[in-house]
C-alpha cells in the first residue's frame, strides 16, 4: 500500500512538538528545581505555625512557587507524552505498518517508553526533582533520532516483513526505556553518594544533591524499575532468537547485535544479584546497573551505525 503522506507528515509534526514541550516542561523543572531551596530555608528560619494557638486562625497553606512550577511541569510533560505517542501511532498509519522498523522509530518507542515508565514511578511529589535528569538524555536522544537517525516513512525491508517486528522489537524497546529510568536512577544515587543529605555544604554540588530524594530512595527506584525492564528485556532476546531461526534457520549466530545484548542482559542480571549480595548493594551494584545501561546505548549507535551484520537495518542509507 502507498505511504499516507499526510499522516507521516503528522507524524513528524507531533515528534517535533512533543520535543518542544518536553523542553518546556523541563524549563519549568529547572526553576522548580532552583525555587525549592527557598521554601526550605522560610520553613527552616520561621519553623511551623500552630494553628491551636490563641488569636490564630487556621489557614490552610498555599503552595509555594516551587510546587506551582513543578505542577505545571507534569501538566506539561503529560501533553508532550500524549504528542509523543501520537507520533508513533500517525507513524504507523501512515505506512500501514507496526512503526518500529528502524532506529529513529525504535528510538522514538523507547524514549516514549522512558516517559511513561517515569509517569507511572515519579508522580509522588518527592520525585519531581529527578524528572528534570530525566527529560535531558530522552531529549537528546529523540534530537538525534530527528536529525542524524531519522528516516522518512516508507515499507520496511522485506526480512523485517514478519509478525515477530511488532512483539521482539516492541518488547526490546520498552525494556529499553525502563532501563533508561533505572540508569538515571543509578547515577543519581551514586552522585547523591558522593553529598550526604545532612551537609550544610556551599558549594553547588551540595546544593543541587540535597533538593533529589535520599539516597535509599533513589536506590531503591534504580531496582524496582529494573526488576521490570530485566523479564522485558530477556523476552525480547529470546523472542529474538526464535525470530532468527526462523529467518535464518538459527537460533544464535553470535552477530554483533546478539552478542552485545546478551552482554547487557548479563550485566542487568548481574546487578540483580549484586543487589541482593551482602557487600555489593550499595556503590559497587549501581556501577554494574550503569555498565548496563552503557551496553545498551553501545548496541543502539555502535553495533547499528558502524559495526555491519544481519541486524543493519538502522534506515540511514
Amino acid at each position: 500500500m502507498p505511504i499516507d503522506e499526510t499522516l507521516a507528515r503528522y507524524s513528524d509534526y507531533s515528534f517535533m512538538s512533543a520535543i518542544a514541550v518536553y523542553t518546556l516542561a523541563t524549563v519549568l523543572l529547572i526553576v522548580q528545581y532552583a525555587s525549592a531551596r527557598a521554601k526550605q530555608v522560610a520553613a527552616r528560619d520561621h519553623g511551623p505555625v500552630d494553628p491551636s494557638l490563641p488569636g490564630r486562625i487556621a489557614m490552610p497553606e498555599a503552595k509555594s512557587r516551587a510546587e506551582r512550577f513543578g505542577d505545571m511541569a507534569f501538566s506539561v510533560l503529560s501533553v508532550g507524552a500524549v504528542l509523543h505517542i501520537a507520533s508513533i501511532v500517525l507513524r504507523g498509519f501512515a505506512t500501514h505498518r507496526f512503526p518500529l522498523g528502524n532506529m529513529y522509530e525504535f528510538t522514538t518507542m523507547a524514549t516514549a517508553a522512558a516517559v511513561v515508565i517515569g509517569l507511572i514511578f515519579l508522580r509522588d511529589q518527592r520525585f519531581r526533582a529527578m524528572w528534570a535528569f530525566l527529560l535531558v538524555p530522552v531529549l537528546i536522544l529523540m534530537f538525534l533520532a530527528g536529525t542524524v537517525l531519522y528516516a522518512d516513512a516508507a515499507p520496511v525491508v522485506p526480512a523485517l516483513r514478519s509478525f515477530w517486528l511488532p512483539i521482539h522489537v516492541t518488547i526490546v524497546s520498552v525494556g529499553s526505556g525502563v532501563f533508561l529510568v533505572s540508569g538515571v536512577a543509578s547515577l543519581l544515587y551514586l552522585y547523591r553518594m558522593r553529598q550526604p543529605a545532612g551537609e550544610e555544604s556551599s558549594n553547588i554540588f551540595g546544593t543541587i544533591a540535597r533538593r533529589l530524594p535520599d539516597a535509599r530512595t533513589l536506590d531503591q527506584l534504580a531496582y524496582k524499575t529494573t526488576i521490570i525492564g530485566f523479564p522485558l528485556f530477556g523476552a525480547g532476546v529470546i523472542l529474538g532468537a526464535i525470530w532468527a531461526e526462523a529467518a535464518w534457520g538459527r537460533f544464535w549466530g553470535w552477530d554483533p547485535k546478539e552478542t552485545c545484548s546478551f552482554i547487557a542482559w548479563v550485566l542487568y542480571a548481574a546487578y540483580l544479584h549484586a543487589r541482593a549480595t551482602s557487600g555489593w548493594r550499595d556503590t559497587k551494584a549501581a556501577w554494574i546497573n550503569i555498565a548496563g545501561f552503557v551496553a545498551m546505548l553501545f548496541n543502539l549507535f555502535i553495533i547499528n551505525m558502524v559495526i555491519s551484520g544481519l541486524h543493519s537495518y538502522a534506515g540511514l542509507n
